[in-house]
């Protein structure tokens, strides 16, 4: 069965309000631009969104809380976001503060299939409350759970009709290992190649991982430019 879908809007088909998604992207970067709009397009609305920062007033998930669309915010940088600071002190808006490397380790870990693990950060301060503590060699740590989602949208360089997908710098940062954490892993792409056209040594995520992709479009890329000259 073929992985290749036309455009954003038909390989969301299947997301519905109240589900829990992943959305990639490292500050301004590697966003799944296309999927962004398609939901917004779509209507769907009491979101969970699972990402590293909540985008800005105009660009990425900050277009979605615009529509209010975003029932609760999963991230660990929110400090550009005039409207999700509204929601937030109006409590229109839930939201989980997460230090970034518990958080892209949460990611990692539901990927891999481990439920559970022990970290330092966060010890001693809001974040820990509620959560098993533990002592190893004389030093607390506090349990976190893998995060997992519905779907986890991604954005990515290069892929192939497999699946097959290569990013490019810190765009891989979150991408990749939401490709893994996903039920459905949805997947966006600035070029989109036959089977062997990507060295096997260049893949970062194989396509077992991905259950959808589709050649995106019309991108943006707001800090992806050129400051010297050749």
């Amino acid at each position: 069965m073929s992985k290749v879908y036309e455009n954003a809007q038909s390989a969301i088909f299947d997301i519905e309000s109240g589900s829990t998604l992943m959305l990639g992207g490292f500050g301004l970067n590697g966003i799944p631009e296309n999927l962004i709009q398609a939901l917004i397009q779509k209507g769907v609305n009491e979101l969970t969104c699972i990402s590293n920062n909540a985008g800005v007033d105009d660009f990425g998930i900050g277009l979605m809380l615009k529509t209010k669309q975003v029932k609760k915010m999963i991230s660990s940088y929110v400090g550009e976001n005039k409207e999700f600071e509204r929601q937030l002190l109006n409590g229109e808006l839930e939201v989980d503060l997460i230090p970034q490397g518990t958080l892209a380790t949460r990611i990692a870990m539901a990927g891999m299939g481990i439920p559970a693990f022990f970290t330092p950060a966060g010890y001693g301060t809001e974040v820990a409350e509620g959560k098993e503590t533990r002592e190893f060699d004389g030093k607390m740590y506090l349990m976190e759970h893998a995060l997992h989602a519905d779907f986890a949208l991604v954005k990515a360089w290069k892929g192939d009709t497999l699946g097959n997908l290569v990013f490019r710098k810190s765009t891989r940062n979150f991408n990749s290992p939401m490709a893994k954490a996903g039920n459905i892993t949805i997947v966006e792409v600035e070029e989109l190649v036959q089977p062997g056209e990507i060295d096997p040594d260049h893949i970062h995520i194989p396509g077992v991982y991905v259950h959808r992709i589709f050649q995106g479009k019309d991108y943006e890329k707001r800090i992806e430019k050129r400051t010297v000259q050749l």
